[in-house]
């Protein structure tokens, strides 16, 4: 692992599956030096296999996630992480269909 791996142990977390939990520091792993454009083809497609593998995430749980990944990050990534999770909300909405029809149009 190439990453610092402390925010696992974060109290927060203590309710979420251990498996769920090594099944993200596998994809921060692989995730590791990917650009914005390539990141959310990355996530999209790690939401799908994961789905496959019958491992799914609560709302709750995410949201943990999420404000944990957030400590000790600056304004500037904090933006960043919102904004990403907010095209991931959007691309849950849609099914994946307004991202879709943006890339054929390119």
């Amino acid at each position: 692992m190439n990453q610092d791996t402390s925010w696992i142990n974060n109290p927060a977390l203590a309710g979420i599956d251990p498996a769920k939990l090594q099944m993200l520091i596998s994809l921060a792993d692989q995730a590791q030096g990917k650009g914005q454009s390539e990141l959310m083809p990355f996530l999209m497609a790690a939401a799908s296999q994961s789905q496959s593998n019958n491992m799914s995430f609560q709302p709750s749980e995410i949201d943990a996630i999420i404000e944990v990944l957030k400590l000790g990050k600056s304004p500037q990534e904090i933006q960043r992480i919102d904004r990403i999770c907010a095209m991931m909300k959007q691309f849950r909405k849609t099914g994946g269909r307004q991202a879709q029809h943006q890339k054929r149009a390119e």
